[in-house]
């Protein structure tokens, strides 16, 4: 089980930090900080660059806890939020398939977050390691 639980962490938590890195440095074909929030604005999320700057640090830090499974709970806190944040602000009223531009795939990244805080990190973790 701890095999699995710890696929489920570093790609989880991988993706996210790319995620946020994106939004916050331009990295892996993002648009950085300013193009983030400029995009914000434009679909009535203001002010841009601070709401820009959460939500790019909640995935990268969020991201790097789930992925190291240190305070995994904060860590899938963190990208609940984020993808609460992005199902009200951008996805929900799309429906839920992702192929419409719905909430699917927010929903299915919420889910796995919960399953993992509330299974626990497993034996890979650092959670297991400095916890014990």
């Amino acid at each position: 089980m701890s095999v699995g639980l710890l696929i489920i962490h570093l790609v989880i938590g991988l993706t996210f930090v790319g995620h946020g890195a994106q939004k916050l440095f331009g990295w892996f074909g993002g648009h950085g900080l300013k193009g983030t929030a400029g995009w914000l604005e434009s679909i009535g999320v203001k002010p841009g660059v601070l709401m820009a700057f959460l939500a790019g640090a909640g995935e990268l830090v969020g991201g790097l806890l789930f992925a190291a499974g240190f305070l995994t709970p904060v860590g899938a806190l963190l990208i609940v939020v984020t993808m609460l944040v992005a199902i009200f602000t951008v996805h929900g009223k799309n429906g839920y398939w992702a192929t419409e531009s719905g909430f699917e795939y927010n929903a299915i990244l919420i889910a796995v977050a919960i399953g993992v805080a509330l299974i626990g990190p497993g034996s890979y973790a650092l959670d297991a390691i400095v916890f014990g």
